[in-house]
């Protein structure tokens, strides 16, 4: 592979490759293909192989047995050392990954000890420092000069645990000091998901921050475009496991694809959009699989903006109602219970009020390992007010575009629903959503018929 004249980084494109991407040889060969048909491919992110974060939480969590430690870490290594046996010199790299899953051992008997958030993301990291360094060497067996780099050199964050937030300014300068040099000659290959604070301890952005990473990494260059490869071909009308008349759809808004993200559709990562908003950095959603059927892309401006673009879908919502005969006709009251809110650095989605009351939407991501909305969070609101907690409810979001100013949008919805119980709706503060919470049971069913109704 020749290597591209980088006089600038508006030539280079950072990719990003989810679990199933790089699950086993085969599937990280078509994507090391991807890399090296397009020449501005200078960083690639990747997330751990299809199924060992799924491992890796287990091992974070408290009450695992010894013998059910070993049995994980025999089957991550089996999913490693599966794709390693297709690969001709390996041997070096086999002992890389023996002594990583020997540390990974260390650290799952003292999270088995002395159970602590900074543990559990020591062990999170692992998925990710392992595909990066197969990957990099799947990279070298077709001719690319491939190299893994050490994220935690770069993505600076703070020391909340499970959900660190990174210093963008560190992140700029360490990029430009450290990263950016080894882009003229080399193809990097690093992780997504991790970083480190200032004491050197690893961190984790979150759950599927693999996506969120390739994004600040692109922003930090000021890279020409974000690919993010995953298992479907582009962003679908709404989530195709649900009905078979989901249709993929060929370019989106930013704002648009921001709202579906955040309320739900899988193939973003929430904030993934934000940085590359920032920098008007276009983005590409596309299968690893069948690369050559394009995908979606994300930019600022589109030529179609419809009123209904898609339905999202998210699961696993909490639903607390603070209430309060205090409320009446009196000031402060809500900035106490933000308050409350802000020191356990919890985020409420949808909200809505009465004289009285507040009803406020909490979301508890699959595969935490602990929840948000915890004991301690309702007791001190408590002090406050009446407080009761809901679970098992689904929140769906109609998006599309000045669905506020769109006459005829609720009638249309709401006839839809028909028979299904709604518990919250929100609307009026973005011209692109309307939302609503219904019962987990009934979630995929009203997705269904609201699909059936708004995009027949």
């Amino acid at each position: 592979m020749s290597v591209v004249s980088l006089n600038d980084n508006n030539y280079i494109t950072v990719s990003k490759f989810g679990g199933t991407s790089v699950a086993d040889h085969q599937a990280m060969l078509r994507c090391a293909h991807i890399i090296k048909n397009d020449q501005s491919n200078r960083v690639v992110v990747v997330s751990a192989s299809s199924g060992v974060t799924n491992y890796l939480v287990r091992l974070s969590q408290e009450n695992i047995s010894e013998i059910e430690q070993k049995q994980i870490v025999e089957n991550i290594k089996r999913i490693q050392l599966n794709i390693l046996k297709h690969l001709n010199d390996s041997n070096a790299l086999e002992k890389q990954i023996l002594t990583l899953l020997d540390e990974l051992s260390a650290y799952a008997k003292a999270q088995s000890l002395n159970h602590s958030a900074r543990i559990a993301d020591s062990i999170l990291s692992f998925g990710e420092q392992m595909s990066s360094l197969i990957f990099a060497q799947v990279l070298q067996s077709i001719g690319v000069n491939g190299h893994t780099f050490d994220v935690r050199q770069i993505m600076k964050t703070n020391n909340l645990y499970g959900q660190a937030v990174v210093d963008l300014a560190q992140l700029s300068k360490c990029t430009a000091q450290v990263l950016q040099p080894k882009l003229k000659n080399e193809v990097i290959v690093t992780q997504g998901f991790i970083g480190q604070n200032d004491d050197g301890y690893t961190t984790t952005l979150g759950r599927g921050g693999s996506d969120y990473s390739a994004a600040l990494i692109a922003e930090a260059l000021n890279a020409k475009n974000l690919a993010i490869w995953t298992d479907v071909v582009g962003i679908f009308t709404t989530d195709p496991r649900i009905t078979d008349q989901a249709r993929a759809i060929k370019e989106i808004s930013f704002g648009e694809a921001a709202e579906m993200a955040t309320f739900g559709a899988k193939i973003l990562h929430p904030a993934t959009l934000i940085p590359a908003m920032r920098q008007n950095i276009p983005v590409f959603v596309g299968s690893s699989k069948e690369p050559e059927k394009g995908g979606t892309r994300i930019q600022k401006k589109v030529e179609s903006k419809p009123t209904y673009r898609s339905i999202s879908l998210r699961k696993e919502q909490t639903l607390v109602t603070v209430k309060s005969p205090a409320m009446l006709h009196a000031s402060g009251f809500l900035a106490k219970v933000f308050a409350v809110l802000a020191k356990h650095e919890l985020s409420v989605d949808l909200i809505t009020t009465s004289e009285i009351s507040v009803a406020m939407t909490f979301d508890n991501p699959t595969g935490s390992t602990q929840a948000l909305l915890n004991s301690t969070v309702v007791e001190e609101l408590e002090q406050l007010c009446e407080v009761s907690v809901e679970n098992g409810l689904s929140l769906i979001a109609v998006v599309g575009n000045s669905i506020h100013k769109t006459n005829g949008v609720g009638t249309s919805i709401f006839d839809a629903l028909s028979g299904i119980n709604v518990r919250m709706i929100c609307q009026g503060a973005s011209e692109h959503n309307l939302c609503f919470l219904v019962n987990e049971t009934q979630a995929n069913e009203t997705v269904e018929k609201l699909h059936n109704t708004l995009f027949a």
